[in-house]
């Protein structure tokens, strides 16, 4: 006998879904602290504008300006043309002054060598100028004065002295080219002509020309006949010294003479026509 049995599944049921009400949120909760933030913000910013308002209004205030204007005297320079450059006048504000741009002023005037600027408070402010002082004239394209340290600081204009040796033979391409080399060779003509200056009776004013040549030194032109007198490089001193002894009695020869070589270390020679 079959048994016959009906098989079937259950239907699952649904559980009851109880909707749950949400509360509304509590934004003053997150707001307060905005708010305190926002406060302390605000009240920052109104101090920082404070203190710039009572910064810009202390650095309105001058509470040192220039009374007195020290200068030192300068030959070339006047205390006048001295102001006129540095641009510092009675009444600015001392503390406020750019003592390194006075002194970048001044010393683009070509005779100008050393600026030195200082302020004393409360109402003082003083410069000390030093000017180049010019050894000798030298001839390129330009005429230049050439300062007693070897530099070639300024071209001649109309009323400037040339009462002053002329050197010869340099070249503004070699400056430019050979500033090393050109500037020993400047030194070392500035150290001749203090040597001619020193000697007694081969004097400065005897010499017309001084001549430099790269590959063999210095010659001396004198200023009556034009004669070559051969020096050479270095030991200026001892061949000038040489010179000088018989300097007055080869002069009466001056006629004769061709040339006079001191390049030499114990002797003399003179070349006659």
């Amino acid at each position: 006998m079959k048994d016959y049995s009906s098989t079937y599944q259950r239907k699952k049921i649904a559980p009851n879904k109880v909707k749950v009400q949400k509360k509304p949120r509590d934004l003053k909760k997150y707001l307060r602290p905005l708010a305190r933030y926002a406060g302390i913000l605000a009240s920052a910013t109104i101090g920082i504008a404070l203190l710039y308002g009572a910064y810009r209004a202390l650095g309105s205030v001058t509470l040192f300006r220039v009374a007195t204007i020290d200068v030192s005297n300068a030959k070339r320079l006047s205390r006048e043309d001295i102001l006129a450059i540095s641009g510092v006048e009675a009444g600015r504000d001392l503390l406020r002054l750019n003592l390194k741009q006075v002194g970048e002023q001044l010393t683009r005037n070509p005779w100008v060598e050393r600026v030195h600027v200082r302020r004393y408070l409360p109402d003082t402010l003083s410069i000390s100028v030093t000017e180049r002082e010019p050894l000798a004239i030298v001839s390129m394209d330009f005429l230049y004065y050439l300062d007693t340290r070897g530099t070639v600081f300024k071209p001649l204009n109309q009323g400037d002295r040339l009462d002053y040796p002329v050197v010869t033979g340099f070249r503004e391409d070699e400056l430019a080219g050979d500033p090393a080399g050109s500037r020993e060779a400047l030194r070392s003509t500035c150290e001749l002509i203090q040597i001619l200056r020193e000697k007694g009776a081969f004097i400065l004013a005897d010499v017309s020309e001084i001549h430099y040549d790269k590959g063999y030194g210095f010659t001396l032109f004198t200023a009556s006949g034009a004669l070559p007198v051969k020096v050479g490089s270095g030991d200026f001193a001892a061949k000038i010294e040489r010179f000088a002894r018989i300097y007055r009695d080869l002069m009466a020869q001056r006629p004769s003479l061709q040339y006079i070589d001191l390049d030499y270390n114990d002797k003399i020679v003179i070349k006659k026509s």
